[in-house]
C-alpha cells in the first residue's frame, strides 16, 4: 500500500497517488457497503462522487480506508447490523457484496449460503431509497443455477420503484490489463431509468500500457 502525504495540508487535501480529495468537489453522493480496500470507492470518487459513509467488516481493510482516506467515514461493521436510514434519499448504493456463495470456485450455494448479503442489500435500498444502485459480483451469478434468484433480486427491486440491468463486463475492456469478468447489477429509480446506459468497451492496446508504465 502506498499513501503520499504532506505536512501542514488539512485532511481534505491529503494526496494520494490518485490526486487530492476535496469533498466541495463532487455533487453526487454515495454509500458503500461491503468496501474492502477502496477500489470500487476509488473509481467512483473519481467519477463524482462523495461517499457519505463505507461499511467494511475486515478490520486491515478499514484501516487502509482511512489510512489513504481520513476523511472519508468509515464503519468497521457487519452489514447486517448496519442503519441506513441516516442516509435516506442519497444518490447512490454501491458495493461488493460476498462472492463465495456464487463462485465456481466454492460450493456455489447461492441463497443457501450464510456469507450471501443480496437480502441486506436489499434491505438497505428499502431504508434508503437511494437514486441508484450499483452492486457487482463474480461471472458465476450469471449462471443458469441462478436464474431464479436473480428474477428474485430484480422483483424485490421494482417492487420498491427500480427498473433493473444486469451484465457482465471484463476490465480487460476498459483499459485495465487484468483480465477479471465481474457482473454489475444496477437498479434506477423509475424516473431515471431512461437515462442509463452500459458503457463501451474501450481497449487500450498493450503497447501503449507498456509505455504508460515507463513514463
Amino acid at each position: 500500500m502506498i499513501q503520499l502525504r504532506f505536512s501542514g495540508l488539512t485532511e481534505s487535501t491529503t494526496r494520494t497517488p490518485f490526486g487530492p480529495y476535496n469533498p466541495s468537489m463532487y455533487k453526487l453522493t454515495s454509500l458503500e457497503i461491503c468496501a474492502g480496500a477502496g477500489g470500487q470507492a476509488l473509481g467512483l470518487e473519481q467519477a463524482g462522487f462523495h461517499h457519505e459513509a463505507l461499511v467494511e467488516l475486515d478490520r486491515d481493510a478499514c484501516h487502509t480506508l482511512r489510512l489513504n482516506r481520513p476523511a472519508w467515514k468509515v464503519f468497521q461493521e457487519d452489514i447486517r447490523e448496519f442503519d441506513g436510514r441516516p442516509y435516506k434519499g442519497i444518490d447512490l448504493l454501491a458495493g461488493g457484496v460476498p462472492c463465495p456463495p456464487f463462485s465456481v470456485a466454492s460450493k456455489q450455494l447461492g441463497e443457501e449460503d450464510d456469507r450471501n448479503l443480496f437480502p441486506e442489500a436489499i434491505r438497505l435500498v428499502d431504508e434508503i431509497r437511494p437514486k441508484a444502485v450499483m452492486l457487482e459480483n463474480v461471472r458465476g451469478l450469471l449462471d443458469a443455477v441462478f436464474e431464479d434468484y436473480r428474477t428474485y433480486i430484480s422483483k424485490q427491486l421494482k417492487s420498491l420503484g427500480y427498473v433493473t440491468h444486469w451484465t457482465l463486463l471484463n476490465a480487460s475492456d476498459f483499459g485495465v490489463p487484468q483480465l477479471r469478468p465481474r457482473v454489475l447489477f444496477v437498479a434506477l429509480r423509475r424516473e431515471w431509468a431512461d437515462t442509463f446506459a452500459w458503457p463501451t468497451p474501450s481497449m487500450i492496446p498493450h503497447q501503449l500500457w507498456e509505455r504508460r508504465l515507463w513514463t
